[in-house]
């Protein structure tokens, strides 16, 4: 199983930890895991409407520690990207891990509203939008997203897992105002048939426009669990392991955040150039890797 610290060890040697910086997550909620505590600092939910934060899937508890989570139930050993952020995380998928475009449009107009209260630099959806039956509400869905862009915040989107085919990318992957994650683990699980490389969503083949993005570790992914607790209340199974591009997301969306902390300034698209330019060449096709995997340690130069 592969802890995040271990696999871009460089952003801890660096001395940040993404404080100051502010992500935004559209999944399916966040428990209260003890290594998320004071971690987000608002939230809405679009599918149940309750007030007080919840999970009730487990995947956004997941993605959200491998953010920002602490490590505190383990620890530090099993801490996030960037345990210094904040985060704003709106609930757009139910119990299952299912949504629909209407809400996950208004989760993305809520971002846009609470994008100057709370300075969000970063919105990470780790959510895999296939191909959508209605032509209309895909082109809403993009429009949306780049509209989101186009506020000055970085969006940081899954692949999917519907490779190795040709185009398999997510829909909301294509565009370009986006930075479009794919999964791979360089040396980690090479001879393991499961591993993510092998169903993270690929670009066009011979296409000039490099998609994805880039790439990032997926397979195994130790993170926060969000059903920690035991029959008797105490903490019990604290960390969970899960595969896909969309814990390759926010490691992506963590290494972001620091170089955000580090260069506050710093535009969205000059962010975007800088994980693009930064990351090393595996020498495998542009449609599988893009510009190749994250290395953080070039990208906080």
């Amino acid at each position: 199983m592969q802890r995040v610290r271990d696999l871009v060890a460089g952003n801890f040697q660096s001395g940040l930890d993404g404080s100051g910086v502010t992500i935004a997550v559209l999944d399916t909620g966040m428990s209260g895991h003890p290594d998320l505590m004071g971690r987000a600092v608002c939230f809405r939910d679009f599918v149940g409407h309750r007030n007080l934060i919840y999970d009730n899937n487990g995947h956004g508890t997941h993605i959200c520690g491998i953010l920002c989570g602490s490590g505190r139930l383990s620890a530090g050993q099993y801490r996030g990207m960037a345990p210094g952020a904040k985060l704003v995380v709106g609930k757009v998928l139910d119990e299952k891990g299912d949504g629909c475009t209407e809400t996950m449009l208004e989760g993305l107009n809520w971002v846009l509203q609470m994008k100057g209260k709370y300075r969000i630099k970063i919105l990470n959806i780790s959510i895999g939008i296939g191909d959508l039956d209605e032509w209309e509400k895909e082109r809403a869905l993009r429009d949306k997203i780049e509209e989101v862009w186009e506020s000055g915040i970085l969006v940081v989107c899954a692949a999917g897992n519907k490779g190795p085919g040709d185009n398999t990318i997510s829909s909301v992957g294509r565009s370009i105002r986006v930075v479009t994650v794919g999964c791979h683990d360089g040396s980690y699980a090479k001879n393991q048939s499961g591993r993510c490389e092998t169903y993270s969503g690929r670009g066009i083949s011979g296409s000039p426009v490099r998609k994805p993005d880039l790439v990032a570790p997926g397979t195994d992914i130790v993170s926060c669990n969000a059903n920690y607790r035991g029959f008797t209340g105490k903490n019990k199974n604290a960390y969970i392991a899960k595969s896909g591009t969309s814990m390759a997301t926010p490691v992506v969306s963590g290494a972001a955040a620091l170089v955000f902390q580090k260069y506050p300034d710093m535009t969205n698209e000059k962010c975007k150039q800088k994980l693009q330019f930064s990351a090393t060449d595996l020498g495998i096709p542009w449609n599988q890797q893009g510009w190749g995997m994250l290395n953080v340690e070039r990208l906080l130069l």
